[in-house]
């Protein structure tokens, strides 16, 4: 029998690996322009906001019985409006980081073997590669898709260990005091994708038999471990790689490059270029499984598409096919469609939960399945205006930033 501590264990690593992915790879070249300090100052910032969005999430989620999704909560309190934004809202975020997951996964292919084959492949067969072999993936479902992310997921955390244990030694310590504060704002939108580890408290309310202290445990350590793991990681780029220059952040934030590009050829190791390859490719094809899979889920449901044969076969091409335009006419556009994730995040996991907690608490006409709970997010109206307010702040760094 699975006890409650179990079960925590594993809530946690569940909150850490729905954060942790591709978004890390895009990470340095957004936040390495302004430089380790302002990086630090930004990402502690942004945890801590969506730590806060987190717990009146599930503040919210404590108020309805039995299984629950994001749809019935938005539903229960800001009504047919609100549900029909978070509706589109959850649908543009997930084909983004789709797109951003299927572009970053063919360039680390094409990297890997144009410089094997004799010939050079047009760049669009790269694209539709990933969406035969990914769409197949798919389209088996969640038992298929579960047992090789957990293969994947265990060879990611060995070639990270590996890569942290030999270019910890090679950091260049002067290269970390670089501060540019005018280049932090246009990073506002990987750091918060990023942390959009949201999603799977309803998950984890179930799981944890609707108990508040774990579920409060769980989701804090469980965004902590990746916030520590980013820490790190920023750390060994931005010690690593240069500011300006060749193999520069600069360079690879002008072609919309992953970092790990230009980390394999400056730690000069065969073998570290290995693993960093490796990794980049398995930090995004987890996520890209991940995502996919919640996707191709989010429209048979919404849509109500049966999941017989012919049916999966229109939701794949319904999962990929617009996901594959983005990446066959933005090649580059892995940290593109990063920052357009970031602007669903806002709206879906930051404003959304501030103000479903506010009409579960304040508003007179309440619905009739709100039920009871132990557990409210301290702070009253003030911390729930300064959250909208901050949303909204953040909304319009996301824009027009």
């Amino acid at each position: 029998m699975i006890t409650k501590s179990n079960r925590m264990i594993g809530a946690i690593l569940l909150v850490s690996g729905t954060t942790i992915g591709a978004g890390m790879l895009a990470l340095p070249v957004t936040t390495g322009l302004a430089g380790f300090i302002p990086s630090l100052v930004i990402m502690t910032a942004i945890w801590l906001f969506m730590l806060l969005t987190a717990f009146y999430l599930l503040e919210v989620n404590l108020r309805l019985k039995g299984e629950t999704n994001f749809t019935s909560m938005v539903h229960a309190t800001l009504g047919k409006p609100g549900e029909v934004v978070s509706w589109i809202t959850y649908l543009l975020l997930l084909y983004s980081l789709t797109a951003a997951y299927m572009v970053g996964c063919s360039q680390v292919v094409q990297d890997v073997i144009s410089g094997v084959l004799p010939f050079t492949p047009p760049d669009w067969i790269w694209p539709v590669a990933i969406f035969f072999i990914f769409g197949g993936f798919v389209y088996f479902g969640t038992a298929v898709v579960d047992m090789l992310n957990r293969v994947l997921m265990t060879c990611l955390i060995l070639t990270f260990v590996s890569i942290m244990g030999f270019g910890c030694c090679r950091i260049n310590t002067p290269m970390l005091a670089h501060i540019n504060w005018n280049f932090l704002l246009p990073s506002v939108s990987v750091v918060l994708t990023t942390f959009g580890y949201h999603i799977i408290i309803p998950t984890l309310t179930t799981y944890l038999e609707h108990d508040s202290k774990l579920l409060k445990r769980a989701i804090f350590i469980g965004s902590l471990i990746p916030f520590l793991i980013y820490i790190v990681w920023q750390f060994l780029v931005m010690g690593v790689v240069p500011v300006h220059g060749e193999y520069s952040l600069t360079e690879a934030a002008e072609k919309g490059l992953q970092v790990t590009f230009f980390l394999k050829i400056l730690l000069e190791s065969p073998w570290v270029g290995l693993a960093v390859r490796a990794f980049a490719f398995l930090a995004i094809v987890t996520s890209l499984l991940g995502v996919s899979l919640s996707l191709s889920d989010f429209l048979s449901d919404g849509l109500k598409i049966k999941k017989t044969h012919t049916g999966k076969f229109f939701l794949i091409l319904l999962t990929f096919v617009p996901p594959l335009m983005f990446a066959l006419f933005y090649p580059d556009g892995f940290v593109k469609a990063l920052e357009y994730a970031g602007i669903f995040v806002v709206i879906l996991l930051a404003l959304i939960p501030a103000l479903m907690a506010w009409c579960e608490r304040y508003n007179s006409k309440k619905d009739p399945s709100l039920i009871k709970s132990d557990f409210k997010v301290m702070g009253g109206k003030p911390l729930i205006i300064f959250t909208v307010f901050f949303s909204l702040l953040l909304l319009g760094i996301e824009i027009f930033a």
